[in-house]
């Protein structure tokens, strides 16, 4: 790898052979982790955090993701070795490519020798929040207000960084296509290549005068709150996009978006997997033995369910319709029950049991009955009844 070649799987702490899931992970943790909003005036914060949507720009495009292992694998081929990983050509040290497709492009493609295009505005970053939501508020939808930091592009200059929105003129190197030509040796010989013009940044324009209200960024940073509906029947894997909320493009581009993710409370009684439901009932030696009638915890309220005699400890039933509305269908509740045993009884109580324990034979016990069997007649031992 060359030298000063920034290793975009260690920025993001996965391996050569992460999954788009992992890349994903661990770019939403770094980017939690370093943004802006948590770490005002923080330049090192602020430097990180653009590192890592750098290495997540390029890891999770898979297209991006092999041209640049091949660069990995191949740090002497010459070609996007340059410092910043992706910005350039060697010999052509500012300005770069406007995007990796580009690089793309004038490698297999509509680049070679080909008249230069009308540069293509950047896309704006893309913003994620995440909205803390009750079990139930997940389960049956509910409205939230939406509160964060964007940059928004600036009205006086529409985006433009230049005072009026005209305080600027066409690049005379480009002639206003924001894209040069120039001479480059790659793997498959001598090429003539196609790239960002250095002088203006591959805007196609020079700025005479900046816009004094953003000083010529083109955008402002701005506190955006708005309401947002979130459907019934959202899981911690959901998300929500809104499209044009995320950072503001530079030089007039289009903004990028908003991804709303959720992280869900955990309910005191029940547990959710998809769209079905689960909850564990203690119920009575009586009720497990005779059978009998159990209220069990739903979405809006409790559920009676009738007990048939002789239920096990651990027997699970299922409440069909009684889980968790999608759009994939209607889930279902499963109950499982556990007989408990009273921790205190009187003596009373005790020689009451007692009786009622004598009364019964091998006989009353399935599973006892068939554990006497297995034993007498592997062992040649009758244990009778436990």
């Amino acid at each position: 790898m060359a030298e000063n070649k920034k290793n975009y799987y260690e920025i993001l702490g996965v391996g050569r052979n992460a999954t788009q899931d992992e890349i994903k992970s661990a770019y939403r943790k770094l980017a939690k982790q370093y943004h802006p909003d948590f770490h005002p005036g923080d330049k090192e914060a602020a430097d990180k955090f653009k590192e890592v949507n750098e290495a997540n720009a390029v890891l999770s495009d898979e297209q991006k993701r092999k041209q640049y292992d091949f660069e990995l694998d191949h740090p002497n081929m010459g070609g996007m070795g340059g410092g910043n990983g992706f910005s350039g050509f060697s010999g052509f040290s500012q300005g770069g490519f406007g995007g990796f497709e580009d690089i793309i492009s004038s490698m297999f493609g509509g680049g070679f020798g080909g008249s230069a295009r009308q540069a293509r505005p950047e896309r704006g970053a893309d913003i994620e929040q995440t909205v803390r939501l009750s079990f139930l508020d997940a389960i049956k939808g509910c409205t939230k207000e939406i509160s964060y930091f964007r940059n928004e592009p600036c009205h006086s200059c529409n985006g433009t960084g230049a005072r009026g929105g005209t305080a600027y003129q066409k690049c005379t190197r480009c002639g206003g296509t924001g894209r040069v030509k120039f001479q480059q040796d790659t793997i498959f010989g001598r090429t003539i290549q196609v790239g960002a013009c250095p002088d203006c940044g591959g805007t196609g324009r020079k700025i005479t005068e900046k816009c004094p209200d953003c000083k010529g960024k083109g955008s402002n940073r701005v506190q955006t709150r708005f309401t947002v509906n979130i459907p019934a029947g959202v899981d911690k894997d959901s998300s929500l996009r809104k499209r044009g909320f995320g950072q503001a493009a530079p030089n007039g581009g289009e903004p990028g978006d908003l991804y709303i993710y959720f992280q869900i409370e955990p309910h005191k009684l029940l547990r959710r997997e998809d769209k079905d439901l689960f909850v564990t009932v203690p119920i009575s030696y009586k009720t497990a033995v005779c059978g009998g009638k159990i209220l069990v915890p739903g979405i809006d309220d409790m559920i009676e369910y009738p007990i048939p005699e002789g239920t096990a400890s651990g027997t699970r039933f299922c409440l069909k319709g009684k889980g968790v509305k999608t759009v994939n269908g209607t889930g279902n509740l499963y109950v499982t029950v556990e007989i408990e045993v009273p921790s205190r009884v009187t003596r009373d109580q005790a020689k009451t049991l007692s009786d009622f324990e004598d009364s019964l034979t091998l006989k009353s016990y399935d599973k006892m009955s068939k554990f006497a069997s297995t034993v007498t007649a592997v062992y040649g031992k009758d244990i009778g009844k436990q």
